[in-house]
């Protein structure tokens, strides 16, 4: 009869030291703040901070370092790509020219002026010593180049012709010259050795040398031989 109560002690003392065991760590763990803190304070001691060097400076965003993206920037930039080409290629400021315009059509041969309205003098008129075709249309209209070519002549004073460009192109393996004349002064937008596009805007119509009312005073030469323009426009052009 005296051994259960010293059984039961056992078992109390084995329970007990398997608590302490597994408790002890965790209380010792755990350490007490001295004082009690906000939660602000909390997250202002968990904030990350960001170190700048004392020698990083900021740079400054120069004019000329982005492009312009706003309409009215790319109007401005383009109108002064275009001062700058009419300078590159003589023409007067004063003179109101786009040199961005593109002639109708999209063959390999196209027509000299964006609409022929009226045509004057035709080939071999004037018992024959006509050697091209007069396409009557107001003064500063739009001169365009027949065909692809290197630019001959580019002449503010081309004997009877006035302001006028000659162009060598080979069409269908063929070697054609096209000549434009009587064009507004100071608008050639083309020099000696340029190398053109069909299409590609060359002047503007004037009346220039021996010239009466505003017109394009054009030839076309196949193999150094007169051709008619209308015909060769007709039969080429597209």
């Amino acid at each position: 009869m005296k051994r259960k109560p010293l059984r039961n002690l056992a078992t109390i003392a084995v329970v007990g030291g398997l608590v302490a065991t597994v408790a002890i760590p965790a209380y010792g763990a755990y350490q007490y703040e001295a004082e009690t803190k906000t939660v602000q304070q909390l997250a202002e001691e968990g904030a990350q901070s960001v170190v700048v060097a004392s020698e990083v400076k900021t740079a400054e965003l120069q004019r000329d370092t982005y492009s312009a993206t706003t309409p009215k920037e790319i109007a401005q930039k383009k109108a002064k790509e275009a001062a700058a080409a009419r300078a590159r290629m003589g023409i007067s400021a004063s003179v109101n020219m786009d040199l961005s315009l593109v002639g109708p059509g999209s063959g390999a041969v196209r027509g000299p002026l964006g609409k022929i309205t009226r045509v004057g003098d035709g080939f071999r008129s004037r018992g024959g010593a006509h050697h091209g075709v007069d396409l009557i249309s107001p003064c500063r209209t739009p001169i365009f180049a027949m065909s692809d070519g290197v630019v001959r002549v580019s002449q503010e004073s081309y004997y009877g012709y006035g302001v006028a460009i000659t162009i060598d192109h080979v069409i269908d393996g063929r070697k054609v010259n096209s000549l434009y004349s009587h064009l507004t002064n100071g608008t050639r937008a083309v020099k000696v050795g340029d190398h053109v596009k069909a299409g590609q805007v060359i002047g503007l119509v004037g009346q220039t040398g021996r010239a009466f009312g505003c017109h394009l005073h054009y030839e076309v030469k196949i193999g150094g031989s007169l051709v008619d323009p209308m015909a060769f426009l007709r039969t080429n052009a597209g």
